[in-house]
């Protein structure tokens, strides 16, 4: 279960609609592109604003997971709360314990994903709004 974890398009869904230039969803390419001060701005749905992105290949050139640090020691390193114990707090509906160490006892959740209550802690995933090689993948 993850509480936290959106894929790219599901983040786009956040937005009701998406403004993208008319020349952006054209059934025909223009001859030639339109020059900056012609460019109208157009509110679409999300499905039409989705299938108008652009496609490219991903490349993982250069991709390292080493090369970014899983958690980090949070807003407050002296606290001793890591980024995942602070998603933890921010997202609580039953607010925990915060023991020695910022150990995370009691406390209860709300998955979006499952329409449930979630409780203990260490049953919930937090995870990147993106994963990490998917963002790197696609940049």
């Amino acid at each position: 279960m993850m509480i936290m974890k959106r894929s790219a398009v599901a983040a786009a869904a956040l937005a009701l609609t998406l403004t993208l230039s008319t020349a952006a969803h054209a059934a025909a390419p223009p001859a030639a592109p339109a020059p900056a001060a012609a460019v109208v701005p157009q509110v679409l749905p999300i499905g039409v604003a989705v299938s108008a992105l652009p496609l490219a290949v991903e490349n993982r050139t250069g991709y390292q997971r080493t090369s970014f640090r899983h958690w980090n020691a949070g807003e407050i390193p002296a606290d001793g709360c890591n980024t995942r114990q602070e998603v933890l707090l921010a997202e609580a509906i039953v607010y925990p314990e915060i023991g020695p160490g910022c150990t995370l006892t009691g406390g209860v959740w709300w998955s979006y994903y499952d329409d449930r209550e979630v409780t203990p802690a260490g049953a919930l995933d937090i995870d990147h709004m993106v994963p990490l090689a998917e963002a790197w993948d696609s940049k």
